[in-house]
């Protein structure tokens, strides 16, 4: 309603940051927001990337996918965005209100079948439909749209190893990374493994660093978000490692849909949560990261942080056991 009847000597400001596809809903015509809802939580649960599913938002959506800027013409508008997603792209960014989209309706049902998910006859129809089509690029309703970045992943990390730096610790940042959070956990602990052990690809003291959003393909009924999965499969991996600690959260403050921002690992967390009766691997089946790490009182809990730029994890090690022939 406020851009529906702009001119051209008006200007729109939007801002943008991390959960602008959650929050900002409305509905493509004939589907009802519990349609939209029991897809997307669908999707959450079953492996998808963020890519993916915002793939689907938009083609969902009366404003995402650049349907909200194309309402906004003749006007000039001016986009300033803060990134949570891999790559910083745009048109991923809160799904892409105010941009083009080159993502299409079959992509978007193709994700639904690849994923198994039960699709509503009204939304099959609609996403059958030309109308269901984003914004593309080259549209003329968009030459007046400008888009600029003001704050992504990387400068976190980075700025994450300036502090590493000063504090005595090599820095190794991984970047921005994306798949199933237990397996992404995986290759983090081989790295660790292969520092402790062999003193590559750097020295200790270090600190590996690593942004992006990873997935969790849920199959238990446990609790916890990527966050806390990714670390109790790093505990479950490393098995007392000694001289590694982590730590691993999302920078929005909630870690899927729990209290806890994420969670940390020390040398004696795997041996402490035994002796408890807690079973890392058990515990990772069930999908119970939040579960595991209260036993141990290892949750990191800030609170909401008003603003977001994707996951953050660090792992320290103090030493290497290699020694010189």
């Amino acid at each position: 309603e406020l851009v529906s009847d702009l001119s051209e000597n008006d200007r729109v400001i939007f801002l943008l940051s991390g959960g602008g596809s959650a929050l900002l809903a409305l509905p493509a015509e004939g589907i009802t927001l519990a349609d939209k809802q029991s897809i997307n939580k669908a999707l959450l649960k079953s492996g998808a990337t963020i890519g993916e599913m915002n793939c689907v938002r938009k083609h969902l959506s009366a404003i995402k996918g650049g349907r909200l800027g194309k309402a906004c013409w003749p006007a000039t508008v001016y986009t300033y965005a803060i990134s949570d997603v891999p790559g910083d792209l745009a048109t991923v960014i809160a799904s892409g209100p105010t941009v083009a989209d080159p993502s299409t309706s079959a992509e978007a049902l193709a994700i639904l079948k690849r994923y198994a998910i039960e699709v509503p006859v009204s939304v099959r129809n609609w996403l059958q439909s030309p109308e269901s089509e984003t914004v593309k690029p080259g549209d003329p309703s968009l030459a007046r749209s400008h888009f600029q970045l003001i704050a992504r992943p990387q400068q976190s990390l980075e700025a994450a190893a300036v502090k590493c730096r000063q504090a005595g610790f090599s820095p190794l940042i991984l970047g921005d990374l994306e798949g199933e959070s237990r397996e992404v956990a995986k290759v983090h602990a081989g790295i660790a493994r292969q520092i402790v052990l062999h003193g590559q690809p750097l020295a200790a003291p270090c600190v590996i660093l690593s942004g992006g959003e990873t997935t969790v393909t849920v199959r238990g009924n446990g609790r916890g978000g990527r966050n806390a999965e990714f670390l109790l499969s790093l505990t479950d991996s490393l098995k007392g490692l000694p001289g590694v600690y982590a730590l691993a959260g999302d920078t929005d403050g909630i870690d899927g849909s729990e209290d806890n921002a994420g969670a940390i690992t020390t040398p004696d967390s795997y041996a402490r949560a035994a002796a408890l009766g807690l079973s890392a691997s058990d515990e990772l089946d069930n999908n119970n990261g939040y579960g595991y790490f209260e036993a141990l009182d290892a949750l990191i809990v800030t609170e909401p942080t008003r603003t977001n730029v994707n996951d953050f994890r660090a792992i320290l090690i103090l030493e290497s056991t290699k020694h010189d022939a």
